[in-house]
């Protein structure tokens, strides 16, 4: 389903995120209301522990909101189920995080395509080459990530979030674990793939000058928007 450009990508309305600890619930997000609209770049910013990873996970679909309701691209995320989430992410979004969540067992190639075959696409691993050519990866296709350094991880990990061209880019501290030169690196690559994709992208950063290059950034405290 391909939603049209004056429609919002995202929709979120007094969303509410409670978790289960050892004294009791505690409340992550706050009834958090706000609009994306498409193509657009917004960085979610604010201190350790205020909820912006909460926030990007439930816009996710990766943690179910206790709370209000959630719309992406048309549809309620809310009244899902994990399997329903699943297959609505499968093609549509794609998740960066700040470990970069390669299987291990698999090369670089296959960690691409393997989410593009379960997904059903005739051309899994040409696609797959692809994208790992457009991050600068093409002769380390077949290195597993054990033969990569941190920047070239987070390289495949981008490439496989790209590669089903998604309407939906999520990043969670995509330089998280990279040193300053690797970091700007994956961040310029980061906004060059959104750019050639025509994407919308939602990151979570600590970074002033990462969040200064989006078009808008929200700062939370105390899961709540400031």
């Amino acid at each position: 389903m391909t939603t049209p450009p004056t429609d919002p990508v995202y929709d979120l309305k007094d969303v509410t995120l409670s978790l289960k600890g050892n004294a009791g619930d505690v409340d992550i997000l706050r009834g958090i209301s706000l609009t994306v609209t498409a193509g657009e770049t917004l960085a979610l910013t604010g201190p350790s522990g205020s909820g912006k990873s909460s926030l990007l996970m439930v816009m996710g679909g990766l943690e179910q909101a206790s709370g209000g309701q959630i719309t992406a691209l048309g549809e309620n995320l809310s009244t899902m189920d994990e399997d329903a989430l699943a297959r609505f992410r499968q093609g549509r979004m794609g998740i960066v995080f700040q470990s970069f969540h390669l299987i291990p067992t698999m090369t670089a190639l296959e960690n691409v395509a393997t989410p593009l075959e379960l997904a059903g696409s005739p051309d899994a691993f040409g696609i797959a080459r692809a994208a790992l050519t457009d991050v600068g990866l093409a002769t380390r296709a077949d290195h597993y990530p054990a033969q990569l350094s941190g920047g070239e991880q987070q390289r495949v990990a981008l490439a496989r979030a790209c590669a089903p061209r998604p309407a939906i880019l999520l990043a969670d501290e995509p330089t998280g674990n990279l040193d300053s030169a690797n970091g700007a690196a994956i961040i310029d690559l980061l906004f060059a793939m959104r750019d050639h994709y025509g994407a919308t992208l939602v990151l979570v950063t600590h970074d002033p000058d990462l969040a200064a290059r989006c078009d808008r950034a929200l700062h939370l405290t105390d899961g709540k928007l400031a």
